[in-house]
């Protein structure tokens, strides 16, 4: 299996299919690259490199002890990309996963990349504060944390029966549900934690102004995980080339319950006017 060494010696394990223009993936809170096996079919066949790894601390890289804060994760995410000389990349991330595409770009820059797409964000901020008055009390994600560290398995059911992740698809998800819950209990609680609470109380209002790649955002207007007033309408207002796809019903674990759509504006995204097609 390929592996590749962050700037502090941590082993992280990637997959690489396919060729021509590149689409990075980076995984959800508590998930792996695995999470994107129902994009990379439809990717590969339409002639597009996929390129996945897993955040440390998840999947089979290695458990570190720390460097969870978004710079690291963001500098592992550049490791991969430089490692490979990729250009002209598609960056695509899920609900964590855009925190650290945003801090790529904000920390990286923007001259390996061509467009992004952020799949159900948490961004920009979700924690409540005078100046962000509709984000979660610090109550409340105190408790969901304490949950969480007294039984995962019963947390992971009880956040689905508050809010079903998969949204209200009139699919049968039961055997999805099973697989999310399988990757969150396979996952370290010493890392479930460190990710979870940086993701809530990390603020990147700042930052996404700065990102002028083309971007794509699509969210489920049911996703009770990350609710779309609270994350991606908010995001594409602070993006000066964002556009937002709303998916009727859905629910945060869109990539699965919805991959033929999600897949089909991908491709329509990624394939119209880029970077490549006018420098071939």
């Amino acid at each position: 299996m390929p592996y590749f060494e962050s700037s502090d010696k941590v082993q992280l394990y990637y997959q690489d299919w396919g060729s021509g223009p590149a689409v990075v993936f980076t995984h959800a809170w508590a998930l792996s690259s695995d999470q994107w096996t129902y994009q990379m079919p439809a990717l590969l066949d339409a002639g597009l490199r996929c390129v996945a790894y897993d955040r440390r601390g998840h999947g089979r890289s290695d458990r570190a002890a720390g460097g969870y804060a978004f710079d690291q994760l963001a500098d592992d995410l550049a490791t991969l990309i430089d490692r490979l000389d990729l250009q002209y990349v598609t960056l695509m991330g899920h609900s964590l996963g855009t925190r650290e595409i945003v801090r790529y770009l904000t920390r990286h820059g923007l001259a390996r990349v061509d467009r992004v797409v952020l799949v159900s964000p948490t961004l920009p901020f979700l924690l409540r504060t005078p100046d962000n008055p509709d984000g979660w009390d610090r109550a409340l994600v105190d408790a969901s944390l304490a949950a969480l560290s007294a039984n995962v398995p019963n947390w992971c059911a009880a956040s689905n029966q508050a809010g079903p992740y998969f949204g209200s698809t009139t699919r049968d998800v039961r055997g999805l549900v099973e697989w999310t819950t399988r990757l969150i209990v396979d996952t370290p609680l010493h890392v479930l934690l460190q990710t979870a609470r940086n993701q809530v109380v990390t603020d990147m209002r700042g930052e996404l102004p700065r990102i002028t790649a083309p971007t794509l955002i699509v969210h489920g207007d049911a996703d009770a995980s990350a609710p779309i007033d609270l994350t991606a309408r908010k995001t594409v207002r602070m993006m000066p080339n964002a556009r937002l796809v709303e998916y009727e019903g859905a629910g945060h674990g869109l990539y699965a319950s919805e991959h033929e759509r999600l897949n089909a504006d991908v491709l329509e995204f990624i394939q119209s006017a880029s970077k490549f097609e006018q420098a071939a």
